[in-house]
């Protein structure tokens, strides 16, 4: 695990732009956020990003939208939860079982505790402490030439890795290998990628084995907001397990009973 300062909030980051799909990147900002509904103190300030008050169903706004990027990993099994920045049913359960997985009260409503877990678990680029942004992008250093603008892309894999670290401690907190991510149109073509790979929107990451095998991989992908699981028994895929986000839902991993 990378190490993570504690403490109190120094200055925000500059350019800590986080999205999903095609909406357009914002600025993380060290208060809470518009829209964020507060009801209450929730502790001290984190270097990427803090909230400023309780988050329940019904509420709304940017400071919605960052929760949701870290419970994306929760939406229950064959599901993805839409990172929009509206609280609804899916959000409330999502953030309940995220609870759960921590031995919080789950109550759906995140709040000084729910926050405090979420601070230790992210460093100060809003990444988890197990992921980096150099596992998901191997092709090039600024995340261009993809299907999608380099922020998306970037904003895309900050997604996959915070529900690569759900699965990562639903396993046993065992370390999980990341092979690849993003890739720009000529590195696809360059690896002899899908012309339509989700690798080039940044939803996308191809795991190695670790401790827990490709078939162990592929199985609880499923649990973990990945609509693309393709694996052992897949052509191509006997030698990692490859997860993404993105629309639609396509799960082959014969050999692993998927």
């Amino acid at each position: 695990m990378r190490s993570r300062p504690v403490g109190f909030l120094l200055s925000a980051l500059a350019g800590a732009a986080l999205a999903f799909g095609g909406t357009a990147a914002a600025s993380a900002t060290p208060t809470s956020a518009p829209g964020s509904a507060p009801t209450g103190n929730v502790g001290t300030a984190d270097a990427c990003y803090t909230w400023g008050g309780n988050l329940q169903e019904g509420s709304s706004g940017e400071a919605v939208r960052q929760l949701q990027i870290r419970v994306a990993g929760y939406p229950g099994t064959g599901n993805q939860i839409a990172i929009d920045g509206v609280f609804g049913p899916a959000t409330k359960a999502a953030v309940q079982r995220f609870q759960a997985a921590y031995g919080l009260a789950a109550d759906g409503i995140a709040g000084a505790q729910t926050f405090s877990k979420i601070y230790a678990l992210q460093d100060d680029d809003c990444t988890p402490v197990n992921f980096t942004y150099a596992e998901l992008n191997r092709c090039n250093s600024d995340w261009s030439g993809g299907k999608v603008s380099a922020a998306t892309a970037r904003a895309n894999a900050l997604v996959t890795m915070w529900k690569l670290q759900a699965m990562r401690h639903a396993m046993g907190d065992r370390p999980i290998t990341v092979n690849g991510g993003f890739r720009s149109v000529s590195c696809n073509s360059a690896v002899g990628g899908a012309a339509n790979s989700r690798h080039m929107y940044g939803h996308a990451a191809d795991l190695g084995a670790g401790s827990q095998g490709f078939c162990g991989l592929a199985q609880a992908a499923r649990n973990h907001g990945f609509t693309e699981i393709l694996g052992p028994g897949y052509p191509g895929h006997n030698d990692h397990t490859h997860v993404a986000g993105g629309s639609g839902r396509f799960w082959s991993a014969p050999s692993c009973g998927i």
